[in-house]
């Protein structure tokens, strides 16, 4: 095949790059000339994926290598001020990308924002695999030492041998470039610090989880009439563990080979158009008072339900479910906080075991939701926080409540979140209007298990609503870090009194 040089891309002491056409056709492609032997291009020649160029012919010679892919027409991601919703994207693609190289052995070794390219359609592309390698067994470090000063951690200069942990290193440098002044959140800051960890042992071990670190976003919905899970989870555990050495059963450390697994929740399905994920309790699951769940959300642009073994999903969270409501026939749970494009969704849902006697279940798929609401307006923000103080039974108990609540569903859904007088996240509850309405007290309770007396001991909350109609209303959204005026006033909760 016959190319034609168009002009030089870029050129070095060790490549030359250039964009070249096939003679009297139209369609460009980007040529490259390697000094030395580069086999990893072969081996990507055979595993090809949405988020790197197609390779259309590799040559690999005794002192070069020939290699003519796709040309992508993009913007590098160290160059592209991206929204929220496109930062979000990007992270999803890169991660997926990464994942799938790592599962292939290979590893890229010059992971930087200039070697990823996004497209105006919101496309992420990975490219420049001329440092990459395939870790070897028998080697204790690289034998040739590439990569990007401001990228590449210690073990890529000479001091053990490069592997997955090393492009998450790398990966945490991309990702404090790109998120800029939002990488100074003390969300983001947790992860990229992680990642950059000199010792690879104290890294993330892979890129599922920086992805899960990143797009984590836990709740809770505590339990009702007071009882708090984590009694349950302590005791449970104290009695469980006891009867099982007294009945010489395996128990922490064993082999997981005997744990019972869980059979998967039936019926997982959407709540009508309400953005509710729903399905059948298993009563088993989770720990003491506390039945928890994993979750994972899936988006398509068609109907088409994706394997519960999938691995692009793109958020993942644990539902736990304490009180009385664990008890309950079904479970649901509101997703529509974390909808984002119009699509069609689906959700797995999995059965958590306690780790002593029962294992996970396998996850089931549900039907599918078509949202529609990207652009719908926002619920109106929760307003009028306030702190509401009963005597019940004669105990006090402390209820989180907001002035608007009336213009709400039933099925809209309120996370309010504790932090303590320094700023620190305390607990966070999840009720429906539904729920707060069935008991009566006109908000959510908080558990006086947080609210630990003592001198200068303070609390205040936020409040966040997810909406139930997301093709009508979408939820509200909550700044991180929230501003002043999101905040409860402060309950002072000095020392308990003697009565």
């Amino acid at each position: 095949m016959g190319y034609e040089e168009i002009r030089l891309i870029k050129q070095s002491g060790k490549s030359m790059v250039h964009l070249v056409r096939e003679r009297d056709e139209e369609q460009v492609y980007v040529r490259k000339t390697l000094k030395g032997r580069h086999p990893i291009y072969q081996t990507l020649q055979a595993c090809p994926h949405p988020c790197l160029p197609k390779l259309y012919q590799v040559t690999v010679g005794e002192d070069f290598t020939t290699v003519v892919e796709e040309y992508i027409e993009g913007r590098t991601c160290g160059s592209a001020d991206l929204s929220g919703k496109q930062l979000r994207s990007a992270v999803r693609q890169l991660c997926s990308v990464l994942a799938f190289l790592h599962g292939k052995g290979i590893i890229h070794r010059d992971i930087k924002p200039s070697n990823i390219l996004l497209t105006e359609d919101g496309r992420l592309y990975l490219i420049d695999f001329d440092a990459a390698r395939m870790p070897k067994e028998e080697q204790e470090q690289d034998t040739r030492l590439l990569g990007t000063r401001g990228f590449a951690p210690p073990e890529q200069y000479g001091f053990s041998q490069t592997d997955e942990r090393t492009d998450i290193y790398a990966l945490g440098a991309t990702l404090h470039q790109i998120l800029g002044e939002k990488a100074q959140k003390l969300r983001y800051k947790k992860i990229i610090r992680k990642c950059m960890n000199l010792d690879p042992d104290r890294r993330y071990q892979s890129v599922r989880q920086v992805r899960n670190a990143f797009f984590y976003r836990g709740r809770e919905v505590l339990c009702v009439l007071g009882t708090f899970f984590l009694i349950g989870l302590v005791t449970g555990c104290v009695l469980f563990m006891s009867a099982r050495q007294e009945e010489g059963q395996p128990g922490v450390g064993e082999d997981a080979g005997t744990l019972i697994v869980l059979p998967s929740p039936e019926n997982p399905h959407w709540d009508g158009e309400t953005g509710i994920a729903t399905w059948g309790n298993v009563p088993e699951a989770g720990v003491g008072y506390e039945a928890q769940f994993w979750c994972r959300l899936y988006r398509r642009d068609s109907p088409t339900p994706p394997d519960p073994e999938d691995s692009d999903w793109y958020h993942e969270e644990k539902v736990r479910i304490g009180g009385d409501i664990r008890e309950r026939e079904t479970q649901s749970w509101n997703l529509s906080s974390v909808l984002e494009e119009n699509g069609f969704y689906y959700f797995s849902i999995a059965a958590t075991g306690d780790g002593y006697q029962y294992a996970d279940s396998p996850y089931v798929i549900s039907d599918a939701f078509e949202y529609t609401g990207e652009s719908a307006p926002l619920l109106p923000a929760p307003v009028g926080l306030e702190w509401k103080i009963y005597e019940i039974d004669d105990n006090k108990q402390y209820y989180a409540l907001w002035s608007n609540l009336d213009e709400y569903e039933d099925k809209d859904t309120f996370n309010v979140t504790l932090y303590d007088e320094t700023g620190v996240y305390v607990m966070n509850n999840t009720w429906s209007k539904e729920l707060i309405r069935e008991q009566g007290y006109g908000g959510i309770k908080i558990s006086t298990l947080f609210l630990i007396s003592g001198p200068d001991r303070a609390y205040r909350f936020t409040v966040q609503v997810y909406s139930s109609r997301p093709n009508e209303y979408r939820s509200s959204p909550m700044p991180d870090p929230p501003p002043e005026e999101y905040y409860s006033p402060w309950l002072a909760f000095g020392p308990k009194s003697d009565d």
